[in-house]
């Protein structure tokens, strides 16, 4: 039990500190301004939901395939690289509204071109709408789908993931999937609702800063596990 919690508790804090100020969250955050806030958050969170079961599956087959010796090298390896690289976003003098700039205008060009497409085909899809209606389209809506995958490719790869799995290889996976769906949710709920006013107000610094410290925490008690045993 006490495994579990562990993993829960670690998990919750490493994806508030990841997730708040990513790309993803001031993703969610402008589509939210411009979309039905529900089909945002669903599609938002069902990615990120999708996202973190994944990868702590990933990192609970990682003992099997090879040594769990390894792996908790690997996990603790990947702590302090992950602190080192958040203190290094930290402390650079780069602006801290770059990040939202660059997520605002790739979704404006995307809006553009949609909004064209939308006012050229509006005629015809209309006259579609009238004679038949998609069951699955209530569901499956455009919008929820395009929230969905920004969000999911956005993470592919992230550094939150990679933390995800190898905390999963190391702590209770069912924990780290508990504590990441939580914290998950957490800053998806306060992305779309908060939208880009409080993203604009979020200190990107403090919020790397923190992340890198709690990556090196992590670290160095993964370390001294090691020396323990």
């Amino acid at each position: 039990m006490s495994s579990v919690v562990q993993g829960f508790t670690k998990s919750l804090a490493m994806t508030v500190l990841s997730e708040i100020g990513d790309k993803t969250f001031f993703a969610a955050a402008i589509l939210a301004m411009r979309y039905p806030r529900r089909l945002v958050l669903s599609g938002c969170l069902s990615a990120l939901i999708v996202m973190t079961i994944l990868s702590a599956l990933v990192g609970w087959a990682a003992p099997n395939l090879i040594s769990r010796k390894w792996t908790h090298h690997v996990t603790t390896f990947l702590f302090f690289g992950f602190g080192l690289w958040s203190l290094w976003d930290g402390f650079k003098d780069e602006g801290e509204a770059e990040e939202l700039a660059e997520v605002e205008a790739k979704l404006n060009a995307d809006w553009k071109t949609n909004t064209g497409t939308t006012k050229k085909n509006s005629k015809d899809g209309d006259e579609i709408k009238k004679h038949k209606r998609p069951f699955l389209s209530q569901f499956f809506s455009p919008i929820l789908l395009k929230a969905f995958s920004i969000t999911f490719f956005g993470e592919w790869g992230d550094k939150s993931q990679l933390a995800t799995i190898g905390l999963a290889a190391d702590e209770n996976p069912f924990g780290v999937v508990l504590g990441g769906i939580l914290g998950q949710a957490l800053c998806t709920i306060a992305a779309v609702l908060g939208g880009k006013s409080l993203a604009a107000q979020i200190s990107e610094k403090i919020v790397a800063l923190s992340g890198g410290v709690l990556f090196i925490v992590f670290g160095i008690q993964s370390f001294l596990s090691t020396v323990d045993s």
